[in-house]
């Protein structure tokens, strides 16, 4: 069974909503994507990136709100602060992955690096942040975080921002007018 499919298993077991169900679906998509990227043609590729740009924006930047500063006292400061480190390096890694040239090894070689750095952050919060949630949150709590987190993400940029990443204090002020001026870009094409 792949990654994939274990993350959608696991998400199928928890109850409608619920944030730990959410972010593993999305675990699920981002290797779906990651995939995708790697075996289609120039215009698919880029149509996979940009949604898996989008998607990293946006899920980082709703954890980064709403599962930090839960799983900072569920799994330990610690824990909180080593994902939060690295969704700030990962976001600098996709904003140069963002001006690259899709269709040159050097982006191949990044983009794979990048890709197993994104998979060890979600194994990590799969591993160590989720079933802190899970033991020590009520299924109210975390369903109510899950709708906390669906509003984030429709207010979180949907570009990497390596100056807010990892900083929820300011993202939560840049972080409107980013996604704002981010929407407007992708909406232009640009």
């Amino acid at each position: 069974m792949s990654a994939s499919d274990a993350e959608r298993n696991a998400a199928a077991q928890l109850p409608d909503g619920d944030v730990v169900a959410i972010l593993l679906e999305q675990h699920a998509r981002i290797r779906d994507l990651f995939a995708q990227i790697s075996s289609t043609g120039h215009e698919a590729r880029k149509r996979a990136f940009d949604e898996l740009r989008a998607l990293l924006a946006v899920h980082e930047a709703a954890e980064e709100l709403v599962v930090r500063p839960v799983a900072k006292k569920t799994a330990g400061p610690q824990e909180a602060d080593a994902r939060n480190a690295e969704e700030r390096e990962a976001s600098k890694i996709l904003k140069q992955l963002e001006g690259m040239d899709l269709s040159t090894p050097e982006f191949e070689s990044a983009l794979a690096d990048f890709e197993r750095a994104v998979s060890e952050h979600a194994e990590h919060e799969e591993r160590d942040e989720f079933p802190a949630l899970l033991a020590q949150c009520t299924q109210e709590q975390r369903i109510s975080m899950g709708e906390r987190l669906r509003k984030a993400e429709r207010m979180a940029p949907t570009h990497p921002h390596p100056t807010a990443t990892g900083k929820p204090a300011a993202l939560r002020l840049t972080g409107p007018f980013a996604a704002m001026m981010d929407k407007a870009r992708d909406a232009l094409g640009r």
